[in-house]
């Protein structure tokens, strides 16, 4: 049997629309704080796509894809 995950512990796509508001306050909005999700973000990113042993163009491609379309974004402002 599974043991049950504290909730400070789950990861957003496995809490439930009821306990979102708790969750959320769980979490750390510090300035370290959220310079720790970015760094935890990038380095799963980085050893996903990049750091891998049999590469291929998935990670630079996506890399590419969100710099046009935030390039896009900076050119048409009205938008």
């Amino acid at each position: 049997l599974c043991a049950a995950v504290p909730l400070k512990d789950m990861k957003l796509l496995d809490v439930k629309l009821g306990q979102l508001p708790t969750w959320l306050a769980m979490r750390d909005f510090t300035p370290g704080g959220m310079l720790g999700a970015l760094r935890r973000g990038y380095d799963r990113y980085y050893s996903k796509y990049i750091d891998v042993r049999k590469g291929g163009l998935g990670g630079i491609s996506m890399v590419l894809a969100g710099y046009v379309v935030i390039s896009y974004i900076w050119s048409y402002s009205h938008l």
